[in-house]
């Protein structure tokens, strides 16, 4: 960056008080924060950067001790809140505060609407609108660290500095294609996702080649990957620095009965600390009752008719959607699924798939005919 950014440092909750109720006065925030996440389950929030337009501010998180004005702020119906790629950002919000930005707009998503590529970053996008090759360097920076270098700062700073411009070149972008409303849509769904809490329960749906175990096997596996999940959230640890999923799958499909068998496909320091539990967990699983096995894990492609029908959609795509926009824009392969799941099961009306409903309904029936035509 040629010049430096002048931006003012936030470490009381007075100035907190202040800054936001200078921010809720304005119609449009720009919003990033700064984070670590390597061993805990939570991210650890380390800055939060606002810039309302006329304040550059960098909050200290760890010197504050009143968050109220600022969740007040992401509460504002009144202020738009701008961020980018924001799915992280939202799980900080959520977790740090219980609130999550109302009204936002991502500018990552604004822009595959405005056709300048999906899934676009940050730098490009500085790039693009103002020339500006943004340093990176900062970017791998503990930010629970203090104090925190002049680089560091700056990189923090440029975040949201010209988040907002760019929101504002979007803008009027947008108005001039009608993607205004998909965008909303696609935002809004960004956040409802940041509040679907996994079950514990369901956890062990998430073990990789959790689907190559009997049920009997996988009456085990729920029980140990609901312990895991649980003692994770508990104790703020990241599920594989507690237990590595492939030693839940192998301890499922094999159930050991002494700690020794443990140490053919776990870490010895795994084996010393939760040995024993995991052993008892096993004996949990074995009591379980058949009629309560959970159900054997069905991969979609192993399902009849999935690859002829994905290849039907795949090639009905192009002529089915919004002729301005990107496939994966319109449709993922995991929407695609979903569609087709959706078809196999009798077309339940009051579940539709994401293709079928909002902006995409449109082209997303044109897409269903050719599947049921196909």
């Amino acid at each position: 960056m040629a010049n430096k950014l002048n931006y003012i440092w936030v470490e009381t909750d007075q100035k907190l008080a202040e800054i936001c109720h200078n921010a809720c006065r304005q119609s449009v925030v720009a919003l990033d924060t700064e984070f670590v996440r390597t061993r805990t389950y939570y991210p650890k929030l380390g800055l939060i950067q606002l810039f309302d337009g006329q304040n550059l501010c960098l909050i200290d998180p760890l010197a504050i001790t009143d968050f109220s004005p600022f969740v007040a702020l992401l509460a504002d119906n009144n202020v738009l809140k701008v961020l980018h790629a924001c799915g992280e950002d939202l799980d900080v919000f959520q977790h740090a505060f219980r609130q999550l930005p109302q009204p936002m707009l991502d500018t990552q998503v604004m822009a595959g609407f405005a056709g300048l590529g999906v899934s676009v970053g940050f730098a490009k996008l500085v790039q693009h609108y103002f020339d500006i090759a943004l340093d990176k360097g900062a970017s791998r920076t503990d930010w629970l660290k203090r104090p925190l270098s002049d680089i560091q700062l700056q990189y923090a700073a440029a975040d949201v500095h010209y988040l907002l411009p760019i929101y504002h070149q979007l803008s009027a972008a947008l108005q001039a294609s009608g993607w205004q409303v998909a965008v909303k849509e696609e935002c809004e769904g960004l956040m409802a996702k940041r509040t679907q809490l996994l079950d514990p329960n369901d956890a062990y749906k998430e073990i990789g080649n959790a689907w190559q175990l009997k049920p009997q096997q996988l009456a085990v596996l729920q029980i140990l990957a609901k312990w895991r999940m649980e003692e994770a959230q508990k104790r703020d640890i990241a599920l594989n620095f507690l237990v590595k999923e492939q030693g839940l799958w192998h301890i499922a499909k094999h159930q050991p009965k002494h700690t020794s068998a443990l140490l053919e496909f776990m870490h010895p320091n795994e084996v010393r600390i939760y040995g024993k539990k995991l052993l008892w967990l096993v004996e949990q699983g074995r009591a379980v009752a058949p009629e309560n096995y959970p159900p054997p894990i069905t991969r979609l492609i192993d399902e009849a008719g999935y690859k002829p029908m994905l290849k039907v959609l795949q090639k009905a795509l192009p002529a089915a959607k919004p002729p301005a926009l990107a496939d994966e824009l319109f449709a993922t392969k995991r929407q695609l699924n979903q569609l087709f799941k959706w078809h196999q099961n009798r077309q339940n009306p009051d579940k539709l798939p994401e293709l079928l409903t909002g902006w995409r309904a449109e082209f997303g029936w044109k897409l269903l005919k050719s599947l049921e035509d196909g």
